[in-house]
């Protein structure tokens, strides 16, 4: 069940595939920019690592999931703000800065209770094989997203020539789907156990049974 919900959330974590051609095409930004953008981004993400280890570790996986997937989909819709151009007066560049990497830090945020559940979920002598199939069942769903992502590129206009031409309805409705789909994964959440010791003990009970 763990390990479904871990297939399950990372499927639905499907992007916006034209995100980047936007940034690009519709606000201009430049590969110095980009390259800032993603630099900021593993930086943040292994900030969320750390605040997790030190600040959040005794929380229930069941609220952190909950509580980063709120905040990323609050994030996503930020997007469609950049995309109309309403920034508040921010410059569009630190707007989307703020936007793209703080998503980063929320999925560090994530990446150690999933790492926590999934070594407690190792049998004892088998250890390299349940990695194996742990890290297959992760990459299968984050490739099978990719896919989906790129799918949805063809239902709505979001080619270069529409962003080119200042046509971003395809963007906004590229972007509230995807939002949408990315904040569903939260109906699984009753999947994960609140704890590290709820999983032991469910281990526990799974033997005993």
């Amino acid at each position: 069940q763990q390990l479904g919900f871990v297939y399950v959330y990372n499927l639905l974590q499907v992007g916006n595939g034209a995100w980047r051609n936007f940034l690009v095409l519709g606000l201009g930004f430049t590969s110095f920019q980009l390259n800032i953008l993603y630099n900021v981004s593993v930086v943040l993400l292994y900030l969320g690592v750390i605040t997790y280890k030190y600040y959040l570790i005794s929380w229930s996986w069941r609220t952190i999931y909950i509580g980063c997937t709120i905040l990323n989909g609050i994030f996503s819709f930020l997007q469609l703000l950049l995309i109309e151009g309403t920034t508040f007066g921010i410059p569009p560049f630190w707007f989307a800065l703020g936007d793209d990497v703080f998503a980063d830090f929320i999925g560090g945020i994530q990446f150690l209770p999933t790492t926590i559940m999934m070594v407690h979920l190792c049998p004892a002598g088998s250890e390299g094989a349940s990695y194996a199939m742990f890290t297959t069942v992760n990459n299968s769903a984050l490739t099978l997203s990719s896919a989906v992502s790129a799918q949805l590129l063809s239902i709505w206009d979001v080619s270069e020539d529409a962003i080119k031409s200042g046509d971003y309805s395809g963007m906004m409705k590229l972007t509230v789907f995807t939002t949408v789909v990315q904040i569903s994964a939260i109906l699984f959440v009753g999947w994960l156990p609140h704890t590290k010791e709820d999983l032991v003990e469910l281990k526990q009970d799974s033997r005993s049974s």
